[in-house]
């Protein structure tokens, strides 16, 4: 049964016709993604749907209840208590009914309403906090009004999903996500109740949640489905059926076109017949939208050059250290990715070496030459008072990037700002339009280091896969902080993992790079394990059962474990680092088996910790 019908829905802004006849049905536990260009109308439709918005023409069919993400939500009340207790108000009211058909008799309402509280739970308070925790909101306590943007969007996306409505409707829920909170996000809607409709440019949430997209392409909606990657075989194949009719139909009017230059003056029936029809095949050219892009982002440095060398870095606030020692450098070509939970200072890195505050112990080294060119979060860096054309080229109109000259108006075209967009101010721009002119704007300036702050809020797939291009085309170098896997999987040439306790470690990629984050939890909760598992409120037994020897073994273990740990830990580091597969390739062999005996130490010191213990 469908739950939410859209049928024929139109919507303008100004002169600008977003929607030209929408079509959408959204069935109960159905998956659903939303796919399109920047500007293509997913976020109006999305905001039609849930009743924001009227549309000029058309109409919307909800049976039952719906809440949205919006990419700039707005919260109730003064704190995230507040807002939380906000999104289940629900739960009051459903216990109240409940209550109030047991007072009335009306026992088939009564157990109609019980099956909703057996299902959604009779109680919200451990899923209040539990979804609060997973996606990384601030305390209860937390002042909305002195939140980051960032943690807004986390406490929104909490609230939506606390609200358990019939249908969800989500515009980019992994922006401002860590990448366990992404994870987890992606599970919940994998098992949600309810219907998901979503827009995101996460591919890989993409292609593990929706299981049909739906994509908003010059003003309609075109139905597909199938995976994400199911939808881009039948695309293409839609696309190459397109081109082939759109060949055929020109044909047919240059036929056309030339039958009408010979033809004489005097007009019969069936000439007139062929002039209207030689009107309406012009009328009527099958349209293939696909936007191409082939250029190279280069900033003409030389190849061998360390462009940025970090020795030893250490920044902490307060008593919080959020990292100690880190050493690192880049060269050109190479794209160092910036991995770990909200929290733990990659950010501030950036900031670092930026010179926006100094480091308390270490030191950043820049080539004299290079320059560095800055994404931040907040999108920062233009004039919402210039026109597109002025905020791409600083008010050029040929800039050089390297040892070439470029025409602003053409870079433009690349990143899909057609001319009719070129006097538009800043300030009129979408959030993804908005995002796509920094990264235009950014490289015109011809930059050798880039700094990018999560890089793929905000924009389109396929403008996602165009960054994706140049940066792998780029001869300068990058540092990006991402949570977007599948970004991080095809741009970075290796990554620095930032974890909790403070420790930063390079690794060859990402997969790596969580492999051992998870073989670290194991051995936390291995060891966590057995402290709680110790025998507490009984009679000690005997020490005569162990020798003095045993005895002095026993209460050296923890220690010895705790270097054997520490070692183990290095060694993983020393194997992950690129520079090791780089330079020491003749001794990955004796490395690998150095690491594997430490594992089996390892184990076989918990296996006699734990005899120990026992025979105590």
């Amino acid at each position: 049964m469908s739950v939410l019908i859209a049928e024929q829905i139109e919507k303008s802004w100004g002169d600008r016709h977003v929607l030209r006849g929408c079509n959408i049905r959204v069935s109960q536990r159905d998956r659903a993604a939303l796919v399109g260009n920047n500007g293509s109308g997913k976020s109006t439709l999305l905001k039609i749907l849930a009743g924001i918005h009227e549309p000029d023409t058309g109409e919307v069919k909800l049976r039952g209840t719906i809440a949205v993400l919006h990419q700039r939500p707005e919260l109730s009340g003064e704190t995230v208590a507040d807002a939380a207790a906000a999104s289940v108000a629900w739960h009051a009211t459903l216990l109240h009914d409940y209550e109030a058909a047991l007072v009335d008799g009306n026992n088939n309402l009564a157990a109609d309403l019980q099956d909703q509280l057996d299902h959604r739970g009779w109680t919200v308070e451990h899923q209040v906090s539990s979804v609060l925790g997973k996606v990384g909101a601030p305390p209860m306590d937390a002042k909305l009004a002195s939140l980051s943007g960032g943690e807004l969007r986390r406490v929104a996306l909490a609230t939506v999903l606390l609200q358990q409505p019939d249908v969800l409707l989500l515009d980019e829920p992994t922006n401002h996500l860590d990448a366990d909170a992404v994870e987890w996000l992606q599970a919940f809607l994998i098992g949600y109740r309810g219907a998901v409709l979503l827009v995101t440019h996460d591919r890989y949430l993409l292609e593990a949640v929706a299981e049909r997209i739906v994509e908003v392409n010059e003003g309609l909606c075109d139905n597909y489905q199938g995976s994400y990657a199911d939808y881009l075989i039948q695309r293409a194949e839609r696309r190459a059926r397109l081109s082939v009719k759109r060949d055929r139909h020109l044909r047919m009017i240059t036929q056309e076109a030339a039958w009408a230059s010979r033809s004489p003056s005097a007009r019969s029936t069936k000439q007139k017949a062929r002039l209207q029809r030689l009107d309406t095949l012009r009328e009527n050219v099958p349209q293939v939208t696909d936007r191409t892009f082939n250029f190279s982002f280069t900033s003409g440095i030389h190849a061998g050059t360390t462009l940025l060398q970090i020795r030893d870095l250490t920044k902490s606030f307060g008593d919080r250290t959020l990292f100690d020692g880190v050493n690192f450098e880049v060269r050109p070509k190479e794209r160092l990715a910036i991995l770990g939970r909200n929290g733990t200072g990659k950010s501030t890195l950036l900031k670092l070496i930026q010179n926006m505050y100094p480091p308390d112990r270490g030191s950043i080294d820049k080539y004299s030459r290079a320059t560095i060119g800055v994404l931040d979060q907040a999108r920062t860096g233009l004039n919402n008072t210039d026109t597109v054309l002025d905020a791409a080229g600083d008010g050029k109109r040929i800039v050089t990037i390297g040892d070439q000259d470029v025409a602003v108006q053409t870079f433009l075209g690349l990143f899909a700002f057609p001319r009719q967009m070129f006097e538009q101010k800043v300030s009129s721009l979408s959030g993804g339009e908005h995002a796509r002119l920094l990264l235009a704007k950014l490289m015109l300036c011809g930059h050798q280091i880039l700094l990018l702050d999560e890089p793929t809020n905000d924009l389109d797939l396929l403008t996602l896969r165009v960054l994706e291009e140049a940066l792998l085309g780029f001869d300068g170098a990058v540092i990006i902080v991402s949570h977007d896997r599948a970004f991080v999987d095809r741009v970075a040439t290796a990554v620095l993992s930032f974890d909790e306790d403070g420790q930063v470690v390079q690794y060859a990629s990402r997969i790596q790079a969580n492999a051992a984050r998870d073989r670290a939890r194991k051995a936390i909760a291995e060891v966590t394990t057995k402290t709680v598992s110790k025998p507490k409120g009984k009679a000690k037994k005997s020490q005569s059962r162990l020798s003095f020897k045993e005895r002095s073994e026993l209460g050296g273990l923890p220690a010895l474990l705790e270097e054997k740990e520490r070692i183990r830990a290095e060694k993983e580091a020393e194997l992950g680092h690129p520079n090791t597969y780089k330079n020491r390739s003749n001794e990955i062999p004796a490395l690998t088996a150095e690491l594997e005996s430490l594992v089996s130490q390892v184990q076989a010191l918990y296996a006699r910790w734990e005899d120990l213990e026992e025979r105590a």
